[in-house]
């Protein structure tokens, strides 16, 4: 029996009364499932929406069960709820604030896919209507962020002319002698959106009477999805909610900066700049003390028998940066190998002058035998990091033993 789909000619009908002519339970996944009962309810009318078209479903209650899915099979619609109804009449509720949002997403998409069609010649190939933000994919150049602005300002300027927005039916050749944005090759008559003089598409999804119910168009960002362009936006009450967020996340940061809102942007590009030449210097002076230390550790050392120093040393709140500079410079003398913890973290350098002729990356992974740690690297340079890094100074001594067995 199919489904009448109220919500095609009347998305604003908030409740509804209807029969209820099917219901059995939600088959359990796994032989010792243990979720929630579920169970799957047929009407013969409904004004819930199922997930379509990149439009998630409505949720609200029939009767006094919550209707937690709703699922679009050929002609029927599945109202999926946790608790079970017996047959016969039932009164149907719609989550009234999850609906007019999903409507003034759905509808601003319809306007702004029209604007960027018309205006810069790029088509909508596909549309996502998230829990906080949309998207668009858009095909052809890649839209600047002038594009987006103007397709924008140019959005807003018909939501503000609060056109009306109908619901047309007709076959696909008859929309497309009307001119719909985007043809569709399929049967029969087609239910399409327009919004008068500058969108009519096929849709079957929910949608406002007027432009003016969309509230503001919100265009937030793009980005490159494989061969397409990926356009996030927002509309109405999320557009409010957003760019309330931002005016408070840019407050605080002004506040942050000492500064006001409108010298926020051009303070932060300045303190960035700051903090990149402080970073410069402070790496420069960081490899030059590794140096000198590292030159300082390597003199106080003796070759062994093997022809080999071995420059061994547990660092106590040494920066990660300085101690892996100090294991590459100690490592850059002849026949001179690094064995370096740092006790903080368990992070491992091991380096070698190739001279030396061990193997680092073997070594580590013999040591990591008797105490466990994961990492990897080159014949002449290694690293990793301990799972118990109080264990530093034991994982030095199994080194140094595997790096000069039997002395």
């Amino acid at each position: 029996m199919a489904t009448k789909r109220i919500y095609y000619d009347n998305a604003f009908l908030r409740e509804f009364s209807a029969e209820v002519f099917s219901i059995e339970p939600v088959a359990s996944e796994g032989a010792n499932a243990t979720g929630p009962e579920r169970w799957r309810v047929k009407l013969d009318r409904t004004a819930f929406y199922p997930s379509s078209g990149g439009q998630p479903h409505d949720v609200g209650r029939l009767g006094d069960a919550n209707v937690v899915e709703v699922i679009d099979e050929e002609d029927e619609v599945i109202h999926i709820v946790d608790a079970r109804l017996e047959s016969g009449g039932v009164t149907g509720r719609i989550d009234w604030e999850r609906r007019f949002d999903h409507m003034q997403q759905h509808s601003g998409q319809h306007l702004l896919s029209a604007v960027f069609q018309q205006k810069y010649s790029l088509a909508t190939v596909s549309f996502h209507l998230g829990a906080s933000v949309c998207t668009i994919d858009l095909q052809g150049r890649e839209p600047r962020w002038e594009t987006m602005e103007g397709a924008a300002s140019a959005a807003n300027a018909i939501v503000y002319e609060d056109r009306a927005v109908n619901v047309k039916y007709g076959t696909a050749e008859e929309l497309a002698a009307f001119g719909v944005r985007k043809n569709v090759e399929r049967a029969g008559v087609l239910r399409a959106i327009e919004i008068e003089g500058v969108e009519l598409q096929p849709c079957g999804g929910t949608h406002v009477q007027r432009s003016g119910q969309i509230g503001m168009v919100m265009v937030r960002g793009v980005s490159r999805v494989r061969q397409d362009w990926r356009v996030e936006f927002a509309c109405g009450g999320r557009a409010e909610r957003l760019a309330r967020g931002d005016f408070a996340a840019l407050k605080a940061v002004a506040q942050r900066l000492g500064c006001s809102l409108l010298e926020a942007a051009a303070t932060a590009e300045r303190v960035v700049a700051e903090r990149d030449t402080h970073f410069k210097a402070s790496r420069a002076s960081t490899e030059k003390l590794a140096e000198v230390e590292a030159r300082a550790a390597v003199e106080d050392v003796e070759m062994g028998v093997d022809g080999v120093r071995v420059v061994q040393q547990v660092f106590e709140g040494g920066a990660p940066e300085y101690v892996q500079s100090f294991a590459r410079e100690v490592a850059k003398s002849e026949k001179t190998v690094a064995l370096v913890v740092r006790r903080e973290c368990g992070h491992i350098f091991f380096s070698q002058h190739p001279a030396a002729g061990k193997d680092m990356n073997a070594l580590l992974a013999e040591v990591f035998k008797r105490i466990d740690g994961k990492g990897g690297g080159s014949r002449d340079s290694a690293r990793g990091r301990l799972a118990e890094p109080e264990r530093a100074r034991e994982f030095l001594t199994l080194a140094v033993g595997a790096l000069r067995p039997g002395q």
